[in-house]
């Protein structure tokens, strides 16, 4: 069993951001395995805190998650969906935005440290492990921004819809990689610099 957590912030106003890239891959993932693999429909579970849709791939039990509090505050609902379904942290996977990567480029990792990313700080802090896979994807432009905790949270422009639709199609096959396969089988596979 896996659980799937794409970070984000959950009002209306943040959509189409680089720091909502996580749950972005997951709606796309939701809408591929809902075809692909009868996913259900997303439903609001207060006991975890996140929006949830759950299937079967080989096989294997998925929990797809987007939680519902704040980026900085990811580590509740986390801890509340590892207990809720009592899994253990490696078969955590989580998905977010990482500005020291240049845009594009996915990164999967394990049992690394968070580089100053709030989100992830925060899921270190509520389940006291580094232990878990995460995918991270690339949202530095090719000069990095004075502000980036403003630059996070700015609309991608109408020039960069193609390739951001690419980025998430990509992230999508890198997860695939990792619950049909292994979480090492795919850092072979996408940790390789896209541009």
């Amino acid at each position: 069993m896996f659980v799937i957590v794409g970070l984000g912030n959950p009002e209306k106003k943040f959509k189409n951001t680089p720091h909502n890239l996580g749950k972005d891959v997951l709606n796309f993932l939701q809408g591929i395995w809902k075809e692909r693999y009868s996913f259900s429909d997303w439903r609001t579970t207060r006991k975890v805190k996140a929006q949830i849709s759950t299937g079967r791939v080989n096989r294997k039990k998925i929990v797809l998650a987007k939680p519902l509090v704040f980026m900085n505050l990811s580590g509740e609902s986390v801890a509340l969906l590892l207990s809720y379904f009592k899994i253990k942290t490696q078969d955590l996977v989580v998905v977010h935005d990482d500005i020291d990567l240049p845009l594009g480029q996915i990164k999967i990792v394990k049992n690394r440290g968070a580089a100053g990313h709030k989100g992830v700080l925060s899921i270190f802090k509520a389940i006291g492990s580094k232990n878990f896979t995460r995918v991270r994807i690339g949202i530095s432009p090719k000069t990095k921004p004075k502000n980036p905790e403003v630059f996070v949270l700015e609309q991608f422009g109408k020039a960069q819809q193609k390739y951001i639709k690419e980025i998430i199609a990509r992230c999508g096959k890198a997860i695939e990689t990792i619950v049909k396969e292994s979480p090492q089988k795919a850092m072979n596979d996408f940790n390789k610099k896209s541009r």
